[in-house]
């Protein structure tokens, strides 16, 4: 991914994870809270298979959708 696309999907990882602070469910894992930052930069590692630096430009769009995704729908 070009550098100004990483930029603006870190920026929007950061939004989300603003926006899920105190949203995401108990977790027997995570006895002081869920770390929403890391909930959704792993949820993009995990459906892309990559870390959102490594993902193709070709997928930025559908990224950006995941992530407004993830938000909508807290887990």
């Amino acid at each position: 991914m070009n550098k100004e696309n990483k930029s603006k999907l870190w920026k929007s990882i950061q939004e989300a994870g603003d926006y899920l602070v105190g949203q995401l469910p108990e977790h027997p894992n995570h006895p002081r809270g869920r770390n929403p930052y890391a909930h959704v930069a792993i949820c993009v590692k995990e459906k892309f298979n990559d870390s959102y630096k490594d993902i193709p430009d070709e997928k930025y769009n559908e990224v950006i959708k995941f992530i407004e995704f993830l938000k909508k729908n807290p887990s």
